[in-house]
């Protein structure tokens, strides 16, 4: 397994004003890595560096396997206009295949094949001639996964992606991930979702005020100080909603 990205000591902002100052991680094939943070603490900032948006003020950014179109599926967090965006789900799914078209105004039979193919891999087959906007908001979300599958079969960017959606969704769309990457494919997730980033996730990586926190594996997260105290604080968040519900 490769690299396929390798930050050290990157300061990221915008305008001449740091967001988020001293990152050292690493993605490599085949990972699970999740991004924990609260709002504010440079997530989104990150994001924008991940897709090539914005570069670093300072440090190193190597991306030996995300340079080119294609290398990276994004899954972006849902606006409620894009809820309501009127178009079919299969040619919701066959748009992520647009950056590779270029200036050609068509799709060719190997990209329409392969809408039909990523449609079939997510379940969502027999809601291809449906209108997205009359979906429910896990159906929706199985949707632009298979988008981004469409664009980028190796290395997914997800932004929250179960924001918004009931238990039952959530628990859906993280299993149905999950598979994904133990299929090979490379998950890169921004969560809060200590509890669900904690079982799924391989790696972690915590960004606090402005700065890191934490990287590296899942288990040895656990066992840091900083897994610790965010887990007695997640405890202690589900036990109000316990109490909440009884």
């Amino acid at each position: 397994m490769g690299d396929l990205l390798l930050c050290k000591d990157i300061a990221l902002g915008y305008e001449g004003s740091t967001v988020v100052s001293g990152l050292n991680f690493r993605i490599t094939e085949g990972d699970y890595l999740c991004i924990l943070g609260e709002n504010g603490s440079g997530k989104s900032t990150l994001i924008k560096a991940l897709l090539g948006l914005n570069k670093p003020i300072s440090g190193m950014m190597i991306q030996p396997a995300l340079k080119k179109v294609g290398d990276i599926g994004y899954l972006p967090q849902q606006t409620s206009i894009q809820r309501d965006f009127p178009a079919s789900v299969r040619e919701i799914v066959l748009s992520g295949c647009l950056p590779k078209c270029g200036l050609r105004p068509f799709y060719t039979k190997q990209e329409k094949q392969l809408a039909e193919t990523t449609m079939s891999r997510l379940g969502i087959t027999e809601l291809a001639t449906r209108c997205y906007r009359e979906l429910s908001g896990g159906q929706q979300q199985r949707v632009l996964l298979a988008r981004a599958l469409c664009a980028a079969q190796k290395t997914l960017l997800l932004d929250e992606p179960v924001t918004g959606l009931d238990p039952k969704a959530q628990l859906e769309l993280y299993e149905l991930i999950s598979e994904l990457n133990k299929s090979g494919i490379t998950i890169i997730m921004v969560s809060h979702d200590f509890t669900a980033a904690t079982r799924y996730a391989s790696h972690i990586l915590h960004i606090g005020a402005q700065h890191q926190l934490f990287f590296g594996t899942t288990a040895d997260y656990l066992a840091s100080d900083v897994g610790k105290m965010f887990s007695l604080d997640a405890g202690t968040q589900n036990e109000g909603k316990v109490s909440d519900n009884g």
